[in-house]
């Protein structure tokens, strides 16, 4: 059975949240219960704003649009027939100040998607959101689950919200037929034997790491990934939540040697195509292009399930022949298991004397909800029993595996710190980093000095 994790950062709100716990729920279970099996609404509706309880309507805020959104409204579709519930539904690319906004000027939208469980549990703390246990089959729920995946919206013992979609932030995708035609092993065991094959395709003069970070304003969250990938590997899942948690300092030796450890691979000579300048100027969605050329120019590509959709369309049309897929791999002398970094689009109840929102809720966080989106691509349901066949091809039902078979899950870290850090000074720091305006120390001293004060034990 896979390990499961149980975050720390939880307990620095404790003394707040008993007392909301108790007004809002009636009840305060113990930290390591289970939850209940579903029931009423406990103390009812804790936000203002939303629909009118009852009217058929129920308002959803999320952060995403364009295709995401129309995938979103298809999977939805046949539920809204069916209920004769209509969902209102509203993207926001600046969701998180947007739900504090809304909620502290009593506009709360019924339900909201948090692609950040920080600001989930800021509310729930605050007590503007409705425990799941109160109207969710908790026990039935935690089953179907990837192991791990509702620790990180859970305060004092209770859980706020759950996955309606997640990311496998921890695949390698390389080209087919390229690299298994080179000899390379599709399923190395541990990172010092994928550095073993990145020298040997090294040698054969091509790059073997294609890497971007361009991202406008966010340029440098791709190198914050990688930091997670070696904290987790190299140090354990205990030591990852005190850095998340601040229990230790960023520029603690333990987070230096993980910049120093993947300083060895991205700034080792000819380890990766293009120079420090172009990978922070090119386009995060770019950077596996080099490896579709003939010749490929480079090989490896570390990123989440949704970097198929950047792909060209050729690529995408014939994935399965195009691209493969392993996860990166555990570090020897490190944490012994396979950890996945991943993170999740989390749905939170506001308006809990709304029958309508809880019927939603109960669709959007089952494993009946998706399989429009699934099919549409770049889109992985959180539930083990999720129907495969909604997957539009073997690769993407193998990264859901690969999801599957991790001993232990655990949230991106910049997702969780607080914002200013997370994607703050972590991304920028990051960019200094490469860039050699600063060493690793001094990044991650700034970060160190510029975490939040009325947080720093968060």
């Amino acid at each position: 059975m896979a390990r499961r994790h149980i975050p720390r950062r939880t307990k620095s709100l404790a003394a707040l949240a008993a007392v909301l716990a108790l007004a809002t729920t009636g009840c305060l279970q113990d930290p390591n219960a289970q939850g209940g099996s579903g029931g009423g609404p406990g103390g009812g509706g804790v936000a203002q704003g939303g629909t009118a309880d009852g009217d058929g309507t129920v308002t959803v805020l999320g952060a995403f649009g364009g295709p995401e959104e129309e995938a979103f409204l298809a999977s939805i579709k046949e539920f809204e027939q069916e209920s004769g519930i209509t969902v209102d539904y509203t993207p926001d690319q600046d969701f998180t100040t947007t739900i504090k906004t809304k909620v502290n000027g009593g506009d709360a939208p019924d339900i909201g998607l948090f692609p950040q469980p920080g600001g989930l549990l800021e509310l729930a703390a605050d007590g503007h959101i409705q425990p799941i246990d109160t109207y969710l089959d908790f026990d039935s729920l935690e089953s179907t689950l990837l192991p791990g995946m509702l620790d990180y919206v859970r305060l004092n013992g209770r859980y706020y919200g759950a996955p309606m979609r997640f990311a496998n932030k921890s695949l390698v995708w390389y080209p087919k037929p390229e690299y298994p035609d080179g000899g390379y092993n599709p399923h190395p065991a541990t990172l010092q034997e994928l550095t073993g094959i990145a020298d040997k395709i090294k040698a054969g003069g091509i790059a073997p790491w294609c890497i971007a970070w361009g991202s406008d304003q966010a340029t440098g969250w791709v190198g914050t990934d990688w930091i997670e990938e070696y904290m987790i590997r190299l140090w354990g899942p205990d030591v990852y939540q005190q850095w998340i948690d601040h229990e230790i300092p960023f520029n603690d030796p333990k987070v230096v040697k993980a910049f120093d450890e993947f300083g060895k691979l991205i700034k080792g000579e000819g380890n990766v195509f293009g120079s420090a300048k172009s990978i922070i100027s090119t386009d995060f969605g770019a950077a596996m292009a080099p490896a579709f050329r003939n010749p490929p120019q480079c090989m490896l590509h570390h990123q989440g399930n949704f970097a198929a959709s950047f792909y060209p369309p050729e690529v995408i049309a014939d994935l399965d022949n195009q691209v493969g897929v392993f996860l990166f791999p555990p570090i020897e002398g490190g944490f012994e298991g396979q950890p996945i970094v991943g993170g999740a689009d989390n749905a939170a109840l506001f308006n809990g004397d709304d029958k309508d929102a809880i019927e939603v809720m109960k669709f959007l966080t089952s494993d009946q909800f998706g399989a429009q989106w699934a099919q549409a691509g770049g889109w992985l349901s959180p539930h083990t029993t999720f129907d495969a066949s909604n997957y539009p091809d073997e690769t993407t039902r193998q990264m859901a595996e690969l999801a599957a078979s991790g001993d232990v899950f655990i949230f991106d870290a910049s997702d969780v710190m607080p914002k200013s850090v997370g994607s703050g000074t972590f991304w920028t720091g990051m960019v200094e980093w490469l860039s050699g305006d600063k060493s690793a120390q001094q990044v991650t001293d700034d970060i160190e000095a510029s975490w939040p004060q009325d947080e720093a034990t968060q």
